[in-house]
């Protein structure tokens, strides 16, 4: 244990490698069962001590503990950003690092896979999936510039962008990785500790999102996840209906969350989502470390309410990284 008190998220990773040995032993045991039960019915001098059945329920059992076992030995905290496109995820990554890390606004919808991972390194480089070349990444223009002109990366492509972690507080202390996507999420998100729901506040839960992580509670009995309603201050444009469009986002997500998925009682629901601006957010950080107001730009009505929601989720995500269930 660290001689400081860790963080919520750096205890996980900590604990996470303190339950590997647990399931180390556990997926040993459970090998030597599947040995035994599958030699038992196929045995004709053991006589009938076990069926072919047994055998194969051992097995399924073995490959769901190694499924786990594997998602215990990665190194950092995985994190899934999840949302139709153009809702804003990349903006709501760059508002909880800190900085422009990913391309975003207009012009610069990511079309592939993207993930993020700190590095000891005082440059930030990519690699591609087709390739383990580094390319040198200085500015985030110089990034979207290289996702956009590469005939290669199409969405199913997988980038990874390694960002320094003296340049980001968030990478630094525990997130390991964080992924924004658009389609073919199997690919690379089912295993994931956390998820965030990035929507918008002109649309409500969709099926397809809902779909998505029906998918993801076949694997993970109780995925841990958040639902953001981005772009609130959009909202300020129709003030007679702000509470009305707010409660029918919130009573479709409470409704998702703890009687469909049931991951999370009815009383910790709403607790799970949130209404912000990480737009705003975003603007008014990049503002605060160069020494400017945070209230420098032209921001909406109602701006401090969506900048403590936004540090709201920040907390609620701290405090609660690991899943819920497995």
């Amino acid at each position: 244990m660290d001689a400081v008190d860790p963080s919520p998220l750096r205890r996980f990773v900590i604990a996470k490698h303190s339950i590997t040995s647990i399931f180390d032993q556990l997926l040993d045991f459970v090998k030597d069962g599947c040995a035994f039960v599958d030699e038992a019915w196929r045995s004709e001098d053991l006589g009938q001590v076990a069926v072919e059945e047994q055998s194969l329920e051992m097995q399924s059992c073995a490959i769901k503990l190694t499924t786990i076992r594997d998602v215990l030995l990665r190194r950092h905290m995985k994190v899934a950003f999840f949302g139709r496109t153009s809702n804003g995820k990349s903006t709501v990554i760059n508002a909880m690092l800190r900085d422009r890390v990913l391309p975003s606004g207009i012009g610069h919808t990511t079309n592939c896979f993207l993930s993020v991972e700190g590095t000891d390194e005082d440059e930030a480089f990519l690699i591609t999936e087709a390739s383990t070349e580094r390319r040198s990444v200085t500015t985030v223009n110089q990034l979207a510039h290289a996702l956009h002109m590469d005939p290669t990366l199409d969405s199913g492509t997988l980038v990874k962008v390694f960002w320094p972690k003296s340049r980001c507080a968030l990478l630094r202390d525990d997130l390991g990785s964080v992924s924004t996507l658009d389609s073919w999420i199997d690919k690379f998100c089912v295993d994931a500790d956390v998820f965030v729901l990035v929507g918008n506040a002109e649309s409500t839960l969709m099926n397809t999102e809902k779909l998505f992580f029906h998918k993801v509670s076949e694997k993970i009995s109780k995925p841990n996840i958040f639902i953001l309603h981005n772009r609130w201050d959009a909202s300020v444009t129709e003030p007679d209906y702000i509470e009305e469009v707010r409660n029918q986002h919130l009573d479709r997500c409470v409704g998702f969350l703890a009687d469909e998925l049931k991951v999370v009682g009815l009383d910790d629901a709403a607790g799970r989502i949130f209404f912000v601006s990480a737009k705003e957010v975003l603007s008014a950080r990049m503002q605060r470390a160069q020494g400017m107001p945070e209230t420098g730009g032209a921001l909406a009505e109602g701006f401090h309410e969506r900048l403590r929601e936004f540090q709201r989720f920040e907390r609620t995500f701290e405090s609660k990284p690991g899943p819920a269930g497995r």
